[in-house]
């Protein structure tokens, strides 16, 4: 498989400030059509936010999600990848750890965030051209043989 910085490539990684209100980051992730968003404080990396955290950590226990800030329902222990990495390796990381997001780096900063979606994708276009290349190969007449009656 690929590097993920491929898949990363030309992502415009939407992230939420850690005062943010759970309303507030709940509306980039709906306006963005996103399962989860990066929490930062300044330019400092602090968290993500995911549909879980709003189900488990807002709804589940009745905070009001407009007076609640990210920081204090976001997933603090980040499971993270290197931009270096094959998305095998991050499928297996996201398996391994059972979460749906995984947030990239390049040199300790954020350089994206991939869903299990993106890695499942990129999975199935490669299965596709392996199908494709299979079918050609089987499918071949050499030249020679096709011009004889």
């Amino acid at each position: 498989m690929k590097p993920i910085s491929a898949v990363i490539q030309g992502q415009e990684t939407a992230v939420v400030p850690r005062q943010a209100s759970v309303v507030d980051a709940v509306r980039v992730m709906t306006a963005r059509n996103i399962g989860a968003v990066p929490v930062v404080d300044d330019e400092r990396l602090v968290g993500i936010f995911t549909e879980r955290d709003v189900m488990a950590r807002v709804v589940a226990v009745g905070l009001d999600p407009r007076n609640t800030p990210v920081g204090d329902v976001m997933s603090p222990d980040l499971v993270t990848a290197d931009v270096h990495d094959s998305c095998d390796t991050c499928l297996r990381r996201m398996q391994q750890a059972r979460v749906r997001h995984l947030i990239v780096l390049n040199e300790g900063r954020l350089a994206g965030i991939l869903s299990l979606r993106d890695l499942l994708a990129v999975d199935a276009d490669e299965k596709d051209e392996a199908i494709n290349l299979l079918n050609a190969y089987v499918h071949y007449i050499p030249a020679d043989l096709a011009r004889k009656p």
